[in-house]
């Protein structure tokens, strides 16, 4: 998510220079360095103290060690953004230095982003300066859409919306691939068609400027093949199997934070 944050920041016109990354591996140093020409660090530190807006792209496990190592070169008039799912932002204020800690955003980002088409929810716990929220919406911005959100509750909606949801479609077209292939399609061919369809279909949701429910109407001939299957999924419950996955979607999102806010 780092690289993918990078690469849409100087492909939408940020310098070179006005990005810096931390890494312990020396090899994942060279490696951003050669690619996107910015400089790098071995020591968070360094980077963070020279930052306005430091992005913690580190995993939950690791966040409160991160955090408290780089609280004492943090200023309030930084920003800190966390990409980490499930550390809730109480929990990163007081690591990064209570009330003397920078503002603080969490951001829940998808891997679409990666192909620059993401969607990322962001929240801003207490006093996050205007500078601050508009860097942080320019930088998501980079790599696709972004909305704020004012509850941080929120954030577990959208994570099962947008967050987690790619692997939902993944695990659809996946079904779709194979039941072309049980049918007697060559697993390859099922899987080729099964993607160039599923991109189709989300290009017409796109740019379609219509909703969805419009969209599958005018496809569906009364009495058609496509009426038929989409009364399949109706008669089986599609709509409350997608509602009740979302639901333990956030459930667990819930659990987590708990789970990391007690562990603090």
């Amino acid at each position: 998510m780092a690289s993918s944050l990078i690469g849409g920041l100087l492909a939408s016109g940020w310098s070179a220079d006005s990005i810096l990354a931390a890494d312990p591996e020396a090899a994942t140093r060279a490696a951003v360095e050669d690619r996107f020409g910015i400089l790098t660090s071995s020591a968070n530190a360094d980077v963070a103290k020279h930052a306005d807006i430091v992005v913690l792209s580190v995993k939950p496990q690791i966040m409160r060690i991160v955090a408290q190592d780089l609280a004492p070169c943090l200023q309030s008039e930084q920003t800190a953004v966390s990409i980490a799912a499930g550390i809730p932002a109480a929990a990163l204020k007081r690591w990064l230095g209570g009330d003397t800690s920078p503002g603080i955003v969490r951001a829940m980002p998808n891997t679409p982003a990666l192909l620059g088409e993401g969607a990322t929810g962001l929240y801003a716990h207490g006093a996050v300066s205007d500078a601050g929220r508009q860097a942080t919406t320019d930088m998501f911005d980079a790599v696709g859409i972004t909305t704020w959100v004012e509850q941080e509750v929120a954030l577990d909606w959208i994570i099962a919306v947008a967050g987690s949801a790619p692997a939902y479609y993944f695990a659809f077209m996946e079904a779709i691939a194979a039941a072309g292939a049980k049918l007697g399609l060559p697993a390859d061919e099922a899987q080729r068609l099964t993607i160039s369809t599923a991109l189709g279909a989300a290009r017409m949701a796109a740019e379609a400027g219509e909703a969805p429910a419009e969209l599958r109407r005018r496809v569906t001939s009364p009495g058609g093949t496509t009426a038929e299957a989409i009364k399949h999924f109706e008669q089986y419950g599609l709509p409350d199997l997608v509602a009740g996955a979302m639901d333990a979607a956030v459930a667990r999102a819930g659990e987590m934070a708990k789970e990391f806010d007690e562990g603090a």
